[in-house]
């Protein structure tokens, strides 16, 4: 039988400890390998932008940073988010990002539990709350967008919540949608999905109130675009976000943006096998505006690594409802439901914190040196050289450090064209892509990863002398004069 509607009458909503549990369990674990949530060199740039907020009291609208964009228009959507970064690692180094970004992510693993443990037994939660942690990992990092996700699961759970009751969202969710457009530009998702649950809702009422429930979530939505422009930018925020999807052929440069590789197996084809053998053996259906909410988080995580974790996040609260009337939703419990008692809840505060203070004290964070070339771009600044061509993942540190890169993590100021070169250049296709570049912007120096092609080939060119080379990166100097410093390799026998 095809369901049409997504009903959860009888269905147990309190909550349990097991939300708590989820949380805590997740940050410990998050915790013990926070090192990995520093693996990504963006969150350099990230705590130095958010520290030029705190000095200057104001957000930025050019670029400060780089050479070859220098009083460019660029806006940071991110700007909260920022702050937060750079607040906590001024306060407690490495380990203010790791503690943040931690807690960001078991507090929205938690809140994913406690609305799924409303509909569905414990056991389907944590196989849930699983499913989302492998999709999940590849992007957990201490950056904006892990700040943002437990305000993405409370805004969209809100919404779902409402649309299961056949009732408008309350008022009470619009702060939500101001904070998450401070945090990350991601809230422009938020705004696009209260369109196909309000359908969802509306279609589900008596056909009597259908009338009535529109024009309640049509004023809602105007209500939250509202509330998503109370940031610094205002309406420019939300372009913002368009600016980075047509970016275009750029984005394939950047893993995280590239479309997910099908040719190994991962967590993604993990995750769609299980479930798409379980729908079958089970005969699951939903409504049909479920379906298409859940295939077009498919398509994002399909074209987008970044957004495997808003799958992983979402698609639970979407199919939730319907998924508990097939299956079998929680226990009906006598009396009040259970939850977690002051006593326990301050118990388990306690003990983190103590947890925390303990293991940051034994344990010093740092990002990885592949994406921190500290002697190198010591050396660079005895040299005082002025234009750097460095590598992407160089940027975020070069910022950190206080040298002007030409490339950064801010895709969306260089524009497609500009990120689709350098990266060509850096991969010789064709080489001379990358001596235009050099002679263009004047070039005096290069910051490249020792093994990258365009290291090597600067070996064999004349006019470019290897000053200094480790296992991380490489620097040559633009030295008129000078002779290449290696011969090529020539082997016959190939």
């Amino acid at each position: 039988m095809t369901i049409l509607t997504a009903d959860t009458s009888g269905l147990a909503s309190g909550r349990s400890l097991l939300p708590l549990w989820v949380g805590v369990v997740a940050y410990i674990l998050l915790l013990i390998i926070g090192d990995r949530l520093l693996a990504d060199p963006d969150t350099l740039w990230q705590i130095a932008i958010g520290q030029w907020i705190i000095d200057h009291r104001a957000v930025p609208h050019v670029d400060v940073y780089s050479f070859t964009m220098a009083g460019q228009p660029w806006i940071s959507t991110q700007w909260l988010s920022q702050v937060l970064l750079a607040a906590s690692y001024a306060a407690a180094g490495w380990a203010g990002p790791v503690v943040m970004g931690a807690a960001s992510l078991a507090l929205a693993l938690a809140l994913l539990a406690r609305a799924l443990g409303r509909r569905l037994r414990g056991s389907t939660t944590l196989v849930f709350v699983f499913a989302a942690v492998m999709l999940m990992v590849p992007h957990m990092f201490a950056r904006p967008h892990v700040l943002a996700m437990p305000v993405m699961v409370a805004w969209v759970g809100g919404l779902i919540a409402a649309a299961d009751r056949r009732a408008a969202p309350p008022l009470a969710l619009l702060p939500l949608i101001a904070l998450w457009a401070n945090l990350h530009g991601g809230f422009v998702l938020g705004l696009v999905l209260i369109a196909p649950i309000a359908l969802d809702a509306v279609l589900a009422a008596p056909a009597t109130a259908r009338r009535s429930l529109l024009l309640r979530w049509a004023g809602f939505g105007v209500l939250a675009l509202i509330a998503s422009c109370a940031n610094p930018y205002g309406w420019d925020a939300i372009l913002a976000s368009q600016r980075i999807l047509s970016l275009g052929a750029a984005l394939a440069t950047i893993g995280e943006w590239g479309p997910t590789d099908f040719s190994r197996f991962g967590p993604l084809e993990l995750v769609l096998l299980v479930g798409l053998g379980l729908a079958l053996w089970r005969g699951v259906t939903l409504p049909p505006l479920r379906i298409v909410m859940l295939l077009g988080l498919l398509h994002m995580a399909l074209s987008a690594n970044r957004n495997l974790e808003v799958l992983g996040l979402l698609a639970p609260l979407i199919i939730a409802a319907p998924l508990a009337r097939q299956i079998g939703g929680a226990e009906p419990q006598d009396g009040a439901p259970a939850r977690p008692g002051f006593g326990v809840s301050a118990a388990m505060l306690g003990l983190a914190i103590a947890g925390t203070l303990a293991f940051t004290t034994l344990h010093s964070f740092a990002p990885p040196r592949r994406h921190t070339p500290a002697v190198a771009v010591a050396t660079l600044k005895t040299l005082g050289v002025k234009r750097v061509f460095n590598d992407y993942d160089f940027g975020g540190y070069l910022i950190a450090s206080g040298v002007p890169p030409f490339i950064d993590g801010r895709t969306e100021l260089y524009g497609e064209r500009f990120v689709v070169e350098q990266n060509a250049a850096i991969r010789l296709r064709p080489p001379q892509t990358l001596f235009r570049l050099l002679e263009d912007f004047k070039i005096d120096a290069t910051l490249l990863p020792t093994d990258d092609p365009a290291t090597r080939l600067l070996d064999h060119v004349d006019g470019w002398q290897k000053v200094y080379s480790d296992d991380v990166a490489t620097i040559h100097l633009r030295k008129p004069g000078a002779a290449h410093s290696a011969e090529p390799k020539i082997d016959p026998a190939r």
